[in-house]
């Protein structure tokens, strides 16, 4: 979009959906855990209620949109990204709970959603205390850790698809695999989800909580940014191994960095640039092929202006 349109749009944004925060020429390093990316010519983040009409509206107005959660599985160009980022946070995060079935805004952190299932007695979520995401996000890629994944707890989710109609969707229907959902192909927009845990023993839920936090605190590199795990586990192998066993711990592009802590991660040193990580990515990949005959799929969702 030329600038005095996108800044128009910004007018109409801010006029037709007041409840929304909206920003132009917004940094994304800002809103993604990388600290990494140029701006989005407009960033907004509306309540729930407004979710579909601003959809509705951007798709009227032929405007190229994207839609993202915490920003803790991305990796923004330094160039920034076409058109509008609609960001479902904080406008959109509501828990509801009802015996043992939890509702939850896309736009809920995982954290939350976690913490509010042990203050209930509620047993299963444990393993996401410590992602960092969304449940938008955690939907969209299947996320896990600990042996649990969310399709193991999603009793059905509520999708916006392209076409603008909502569906409501099994795990079954959404084909959700190992960090996967058929949503990165047919696109489509969690709304909500519905959770099905089981009764337990709230302080046993909790001091499972705690464990976990303390062995991400061991584990991983918390203290530098970065969007968790960069790489897909290849079958067979572990990411992290292969590239520990290629000699990679500490390699280097500028300020991005294979952590020394933990190999399966690359953290942001202090100003690195999306490219820095681009070229480490080949890097590793190429030389782990090289020894071990595997390649590293990311795991990472790469997006914005001449990102390659």
């Amino acid at each position: 979009m030329l600038n005095k349109n996108y800044k128009e749009l910004a007018e109409d944004l801010n006029t037709k959906f007041p409840e929304a925060l909206v920003l132009v020429d917004e940094p994304m390093k800002g809103h993604t855990t990388f600290r990494i990316g140029g701006p989005a010519d407009i960033y907004i983040e509306p309540d729930y209620a407004s979710i579909i009409p601003l959809i509705k509206y951007l798709k009227e107005q032929d405007v190229q949109f994207m839609v993202i959660g915490n920003g803790s599985n991305l990796l923004v160009s330094d160039e920034g990204i076409d058109g509008v980022v609609i960001s479902l946070g904080k406008n959109s995060d509501a828990i509801t709970i009802s015996g043992d079935t939890m509702v939850v805004e896309a736009g809920a952190m995982l954290s939350s959603v976690a913490n509010a299932a042990a203050n209930a007695g509620l047993t299963g979520l444990e393993f996401a205390s410590g992602i960092p995401g969304s449940i938008g996000g955690a939907v969209y890629m299947n996320a896990g850790a600990y042996g649990g994944e969310m399709k193991d707890i999603i009793e059905s989710v509520l999708i916006l698809t392209d076409d603008l109609e909502t569906k409501v969707m099994t795990p079954d229907d959404l084909h959700m695999s190992y960090r996967h959902s058929s949503l990165m192909e047919d696109g489509g927009y969690v709304l909500s989800a519905v959770i099905k845990l089981d009764k337990g023993n709230e302080q046993e839920i909790k001091a499972r909580i705690d464990d976990i936090r303390q062995q991400r605190i061991s584990k991983q590199p918390l203290n530098f940014p970065s969007a968790g795990s960069t790489f897909k586990r290849p079958e067979g192998y572990f990411a992290g191994k292969l590239i520990d066993d290629t000699g990679l711990r500490g390699y280097s592009v500028g300020d991005a960095q294979v952590s020394e802590k933990h190999c399966g991660f690359v953290v942001n040193k202090g100003n690195a640039k999306a490219a820095d990580v681009l070229q480490l990515m080949k890097d590793v990949d190429a030389k782990v092929f090289d020894k071990f005959g595997v390649h590293l799929s990311p795991e990472v969702r790469i997006v914005g202006r001449n990102i390659h």
